[in-house]
């Protein structure tokens, strides 16, 4: 007999054991697949009251990361207090529980279950047919869990109540932090962002974050992306970044976000598609990231922010691109390099630079506020229509539009750089990304990408495995591939985004080969952090 109780953080139920001997030496092989970087940057440009922010901004952080630990998985302790072996415990924390989260979220714990799709945003037990059944329109809100009632009935929970005691603490830190800040931008940030925690109402914060211009420390904060819920594609994950502007970069940068409209205006797509006029008060700034916490540093870490996520923020005012300059270095020494020198024909080697790929991160960025938000047929957004789809679909338009823009934009002299070295970047970097997983969005994109471009002609691959870019084909086929995908976005065309998925989103044989290849020269997959106060100095 089955009880049911009302608990806003129930967990899914999952005993764990201990591995045997083999899956010990086999935990190890997958933390090796990391390669551990220290985050930290030159703080003295910072005041001594922003100093003083930093530790507010940690402990609001590390709440977050429990929240999202909740959203995850369960109880972290409940389930940390099973491990014994230590490197076991380090995968379940890098991995905030027991799945494999680049390896296409597979258990590498003893007796444990698949992951369920809707993470614990949901009873692991409920059918989405119970979901639909449901009558509550909090039920598709972005900042609500469900629990099962007493009759084992669903019940709809706002964030602000599940997570009452936490969120409460950290409001009172932001307004702490918010006391101290030496910029009104920033201090009416943290405010509205403070109360955005108690109430569930994000987008008086998010404008404010858009206005907000020059302060050096940015905190981007709260429950932003929905890549965990792959049952729905709906709910939100808690996460936090601490960042520190760049502010030479960040003017360099800037120049391209006031290019938006002319480069709406050129994308391979019928007019109707590009209708929409980019926000004008759209940010391209570059950061050192000093802090990941939660959703954000589980999995595969971003290198590269487009935020918010609202759309009609988005349309209003447009978005704000980071780009994490030391993250992003971190990943090209460790891993995109070495990788190169495996999978990239050694006459195009020279080809795959730093330039062009941080050129070809945030351009992706600039991507995602290209096209539309709101489908063209009445269909609502964009995101509603493609449903667990989207997040997909957005992920492949911003990084194949982002490769587009490059060529635009070096045709009107506003980028220098040689447009073969963005597309053999561009495919060194498709199999770093592929690497991820196929629980991944940015993985799934990815093997879209690969195998689209192999039907053009795109690029070609020798008895060796290596692999040479066609710079004709590839030029064919990123403008083919961005008109498909912006169509499928304006239409909201379900199905052929499912179709698109299932036709493109495989490992080949030949693939398969090539990523063994990289695994057994023990090339990382990813990074970890050694971050916080200490790694600062602090």
């Amino acid at each position: 007999m089955r009880t049911h109780c009302l608990a806003l953080l129930a967990a899914t139920v999952i005993i764990a054991c201990q591995p045997p001997k083999d899956m010990e030496t086999e935990s190890m092989t997958k933390l090796n697949e990391f390669a551990v970087v220290t985050l930290t940057t030159d703080l003295t440009s910072l005041s001594e009251t922003q100093k003083q922010m930093l530790p507010l901004l940690f402990e609001v952080a590390d709440i977050m990361d429990s929240i999202f630990w909740s959203q995850a998985y369960g109880n972290r302790n409940e389930l940390l207090d099973t491990l014994t072996d230590s490197t076991l415990r380090q995968l379940v924390e890098i991995n905030y529980g027991p799945w494999e989260r680049l390896g296409g979220n597979s258990p590498f714990i003893d007796s444990v279950g698949v992951k369920p799709p809707g993470a614990n945003f949901y009873p692991v037990d409920m059918t989405k047919e119970e979901f639909d059944t449901l009558d509550d329109s909090l039920k598709n809100s972005y900042y609500t869990l469900l629990r099962r009632g007493i009759q084992g009935e669903l019940k709809v929970i706002p964030y602000h109540q599940a997570y009452a005691p936490q969120v409460e603490r950290a409001a009172g830190l932001m307004r702490k932090a918010a006391d101290l800040s030496e910029d009104d931008g920033f201090k009416t940030y943290l405010t509205l962002r403070a109360e955005a925690l108690l109430t569930d109402n994000y987008q008086p914060s998010d404008l404010a974050w858009m206005d907000m211009k020059n302060n050096q420390i940015d905190f981007v904060v709260g429950p932003i992306e929905n890549y965990e819920d792959q049952l729905f594609g709906i709910k939100t994950a808690h996460e936090a970044y601490i960042l520190i502007k760049d502010t030479a970069w960040s003017t360099r940068l800037n120049r391209y976000a006031t290019l938006l409209p002319e480069l709406q205006s050129q994308l391979p797509v019928e007019a109707r598609y590009k209708a929409e006029t980019p926000g004008s008060n759209s940010e391209l700034a570059a950061y050192d990231v000093i802090y990941y916490a939660g959703d954000c540093n589980a999995g595969s870490k971003t290198i590269a922010i487009n935020l918010p996520n609202d759309e009609e923020v988005q349309l209003a005012k447009g978005s704000r691109r980071l780009q994490l300059k030391n993250a992003m270095q971190a990943k090209f020494d460790k891993i995109l390099l070495p990788i190169a020198d495996q999978l990239i024909a050694p006459d195009q080697r020279p080809h795959v630079t730093f330039d062009a790929f941080f050129g070809n991160v945030m351009f992706h960025e600039v991507a995602h506020g290209l096209g539309i938000k709101n489908t063209i047929n009445g269909n609502g957004t964009v995101r509603e229509a493609l449903k667990e789809q989207y997040v997909t679909l957005e992920e492949g338009k911003a990084d194949i539009l982002g490769l587009f823009l490059v060529e635009q934009l070096i045709d009107m002299k506003e980028w220098n750089a040689p447009v073969i070295d963005h597309y053999t970047t561009f495919l060194a970097g498709i199999f770093r990304s592929i690497r991820f997983g196929s629980s991944s969005a940015h993985g799934q994109a990815n093997l879209i990408r690969l195998n689209f471009f192999k039907e053009y002609g795109a690029f070609e691959r020798n008895e060796d495995g290596q692999y040479r870019v066609n710079e004709k084909q590839m030029q064919k086929a990123i403008s083919a591939l961005s008109e498909q995908i912006l169509i499928i976005q304006g239409n909201g065309d379900y199905q052929a985004a499912t179709k698109m998925l299932a036709r493109y989103g495989y490992i080949s044989p030949e693939l398969e080969a090539d990523l063994k290849r990289i695994n057994s020269r023990k090339i990382p997959v990813d990074i970890i952090f050694e971050q916080g106060p200490k790694a600062l100095g602090l």
